[in-house]
């Protein structure tokens, strides 16, 4: 055949391959979600497999070993006890919480990992939702979003007290990012970073995180606030009016799922896009691993990849630190 052009050229060599590569999986990509309680022992999750829930001793030693590896984040995702939590999260703000601890105990360890907080309520309301519940005169629940935004800018100062570098608002309330930076700025942490959820769907993928940390909603779902997921437009939507508010880092969650909408908002702004592998898809690959359908570490990698590829610039996912060891 006389063929001028052809592509398996620049295949024929790992060689080859290895310098015309266009995406290349780093440990330096990835957050390490991480799980956290009141317990002095860890607690394998039983909708996680892989997957622990961290006494404050354990945390810091895992965290460490990630970090050893080249993963430069954690991200904390405490669960409450049921005897703290109330209806408008008051424990969030506590300064002597479990997260304010850890964020001090990370610190203290290693003062060059970079902790991520989530801020939301839904780990520390009665209701389980990322919001402030009340019915309304037909007896239909509804989320207050003003209340709400109070409630979290209190919840990131008190991160930001005990040492947090960047707060990550999960709960998608109108306005919370001008609120966050305003309250920050005000109490003079203006070097806190804020990670947003911008582009967060009403997703059945997060299953086994809500039960990793025992906070489902205990009536309706959050489909009032968080995304309708075929809606893909609106994702550019929060994502530029969180810009405009102040936010560091922007977020798609889910993320294999949305690689479309990583894609998409990668296009319409500059800021840094995070994406978020959920527990859902950890799950689905662990699981047909485990059957020995897939290779697990292959799939895994392959997807991490394919996120990057969509365009994220870091990923927060359960595999970050067995994928950092894989890659070194």
């Amino acid at each position: 055949m006389n063929l001028p052009i052809r592509p398996r050229r620049n295949r024929r060599t790992p060689a080859i391959r290895a310098l015309v590569r266009e995406n290349v999986l780093t440990p330096a990509d990835f957050i390490l979600p991480v799980f956290l309680h009141e317990d002095a022992t860890d607690t394998p999750i039983a909708s996680m497999p892989g997957v622990t829930r961290w006494s404050l001793e354990g945390l810091v030693k895992e965290a460490g070993e990630a970090h050893a590896l080249g993963v430069p984040a954690v991200v904390l995702f405490p669960k409450i006890e049921e005897n703290l939590k109330s209806a408008r999260g008051e424990e969030s703000a506590n300064d002597d919480g479990l997260v304010p601890r850890a964020i001090r105990a990370l610190k203290a360890a290693y003062p060059a990992l970079c902790v991520i907080t989530d801020v939301a309520l839904d780990p520390y309301s009665s209701d389980g939702h990322d919001g402030v519940v009340e019915r309304d005169a037909r007896g239909e629940l509804r989320i207050l979003n003003d209340e709400t935004v109070e409630i979290l800018c209190r919840q990131a100062l008190c991160h930001a007290r005990a040492g947090a570098d960047i707060v990550s608002p999960s709960d998608m309330m109108d306005g919370r990012i001008g609120a966050l930076r305003t309250a920050l700025d005000g109490a003079g942490f203006q070097d806190i970073s804020i990670m947003s959820y911008s582009a967060k769907y009403a997703s059945a993928f997060y299953g086994p995180f809500r039960g990793a940390l025992e906070s489902a909603p205990k009536e309706g779902d959050k489909k009032t606030y968080q995304m309708d997921p075929g809606n893909a437009r609106e994702a550019i939507r929060e994502t530029l009016i969180d810009e405009a508010e102040g936010a560091d880092i922007v977020m798609v969650k889910p993320a294999g799922p949305y690689l479309d909408i990583i894609s998409r908002v990668r296009d319409c702004t500059q800021l840094p896009v995070a994406a978020y592998q959920v527990s859902g898809e950890y799950l689905m690959i662990e699981s047909a691993a485990a059957a020995g359908w897939v290779d697990g570490r292959a799939v895994a990698l392959e997807a991490l990849t394919g996120i990057k590829r969509a365009g994220a610039d870091m990923i927060l996912t359960y595999y970050a630190k067995r994928a950092a060891g894989w890659l070194r």
